[in-house]
């Protein structure tokens, strides 16, 4: 009899009940502005770890000698954004009860909301590192308050102000520059400069990091709704890793904004994959 081959993202295959680290994905680009197809990127990435090592050179560290399990995409009510949300985070409070630790992938960036609200309430003293192109400091975008172009100003609201550190910046409407900038967000436009001071100020804070992968210059990575010229290169990114792992207390992560179908190419999904390996090997320390 052949044996039946589970499509999980590669070796994360422990049991719920022993895992430390848990996988979801989160099918869902309800708001999105431009490009759809956000929604197919948690599966696509696990077909594609396939061709992806266990083992990071970058970390020194195998999957393999770790407990993740990936529960798959979520089951989500189409077209009904607010249950959906819901469902997210009911989801992550679950997985944070449980004393485990939630990797999210979207999906569109709102559904970093739920995820950071539910990890907010089990650590209140909460700072975030925001990686991406875009500000998502409106405060209504075509009508919704509730939008990817929004949620961190919605963040903001529990969070409150200093919390939330933000690189890579390159796009987004004057009056949220000019509100970040007076006193509420810590931006740091076009790159990663400073990067390495935040993490050595929060290495002892609970520290959640949301990774818009359109942070990356579209030639690195054209997959994705909203690409934006000038970004970083993916040496910049695993840069960025080193020093996220020198945090003693990361709480939580999520890696969105894939839209695999957009590059036929399949190397935005490959980038994406490598990254969630990263991710999850630095949520594991």
């Amino acid at each position: 009899m052949m044996n039946k081959v589970d499509l999980s993202f590669q070796s994360c295959k422990s049991e719920y009940k022993d895992a430390d680290v848990v996988i979801f994905s989160v099918p869902m680009d309800a708001t999105t502005s431009f490009r759809p197809g956000t929604r197919f990127a948690g599966n696509a990435i696990r077909v594609d770890s396939f061709g992806v090592e266990w083992y990071s050179p970058y970390r020194d560290k195998d999957l393999n000698d770790y407990k993740t399990a990936d529960i798959g995409d979520l089951d989500l009510p189409i077209g009904d954004v607010e249950n959906a949300l819901d469902i997210v985070y009911q989801t992550t409070k679950q997985i944070l009860d449980d004393d485990k630790t939630p990797m999210m992938i979207g999906g569109e960036h709102l559904v970093s909301y739920p995820v950071i609200k539910a990890v907010f309430e089990k650590y209140p003293d909460l700072h975030i590192i925001h990686l991406d192109a875009h500000t998502d400091l409106r405060e209504t975008f075509f009508g919704r308050t509730l939008s990817h172009a929004t949620f961190m100003r919605q963040v903001h609201k529990f969070v409150g102000d200093g919390k939330i550190n933000q690189f890579g910046i390159r796009s987004g409407e004057k009056p949220e520059f000019v509100w970040a900038n007076s006193g509420h967000i810590n931006m740091r436009k076009f790159d990663f400069e400073g990067l390495d001071q935040t993490v050595e100020a929060l290495k002892d804070k609970p520290v959640y990091i949301t990774i818009d992968l359109d942070v990356l210059d579209p030639g690195v990575f054209p997959g994705t709704g909203t690409p934006e010229p000038g970004g970083m290169q993916y040496k910049d990114l695993l840069w960025a890793f080193d020093q996220f792992e020198k945090l003693n207390h990361l709480v939580g992560a999520d890696i969105v904004e894939l839209a695999p179908m957009i590059d036929p190419s399949g190397a935005s999904t490959a980038v994406a994959a490598k990254s969630l390996r990263e991710m999850i090997l630095l949520l594991h320390k």
